[in-house]
């Protein structure tokens, strides 16, 4: 009984662990950006070649393209906007966040068409996990394909994410395609501090193993 109630507590936690709403980039320039979370600001800059900035653009939806409800909770919005690049060389591509930030999630529009099977090669630790994926509103087209540590597609369209904690995200985009464009989103920060629901959450599951204690006890 005592470790199906530990079990129970365990479940309650998890549950308070679940990803919340991603906050994501809005792009004001081909250098920089800016997330609004709830703990303030994180500045994103990019540098790399860079085509333009593209705001309102897109739509990011279908919804479910990018974003699939329990990983990524929402998508980007027109407002956020997009970067634009072609790609083509084998220049090494940055973005660097002003502090920490948790599990980024990266949503890509557009990457290739027909007969070009565009790529992003990420680098270092920088290891992209399929999210969600399938057509856009403006164009159609497919899933992105996740192997690797690239990601292709033709005519693809998605999101993925970086398991760990990151300060910078690198990666080559090595075959030229008139464009294709992505924006970041974090869902929290090195130093997230857990909400006051999870510690209720907690502290009753931990009254409820000291209840059951107790009984076997007596």
């Amino acid at each position: 009984m005592k470790m199906h109630v530990l079990a129970f507590a365990a479940a309650l936690c998890a549950g308070a662990a679940q990803a919340a709403p991603i906050d994501w980039n809005t792009w004001s320039s081909t250098s920089a950006g800016t997330i609004t979370t709830t703990g303030g600001p994180i500045g994103v800059t990019y540098s790399g070649p860079a085509l333009n900035v593209y705001n309102p653009y897109p739509s990011y939806t279908p919804t479910p393209t990018f974003a699939d409800g329990v990983v990524v909770n929402n998508a980007p919005t027109a407002s956020n906007g997009i970067l634009q690049i072609t790609g083509g060389d084998s220049s090494v591509q940055t973005l660097t966040f002003s502090q920490a930030v948790v599990d980024p999630v990266m949503a890509i529009w557009s990457l290739g068409q027909g007969g070009i099977n565009a790529s992003f090669h990420f680098l270092g630790s920088a290891v992209p996990t399929f999210v969600s994926g399938g057509p856009s509103a403006e164009y159609g087209g497919t899933p992105i394909i996740v192997s690797g540590q690239d990601v292709f597609g033709r005519e693809g369209n998605g999101t993925v994410q970086f398991k760990g904690t990151f300060t910078s995200i690198s990666w080559t985009n090595p075959v030229y395609e008139y464009w294709y464009g992505f924006d970041v989103g974090v869902a929290g920060v090195a130093t997230t501090v857990p909400e006051p629901e999870t510690y209720a959450l907690m502290l009753a599951g931990l009254a409820a193993v000291g209840f059951v204690a107790r009984r076997r006890r007596s």
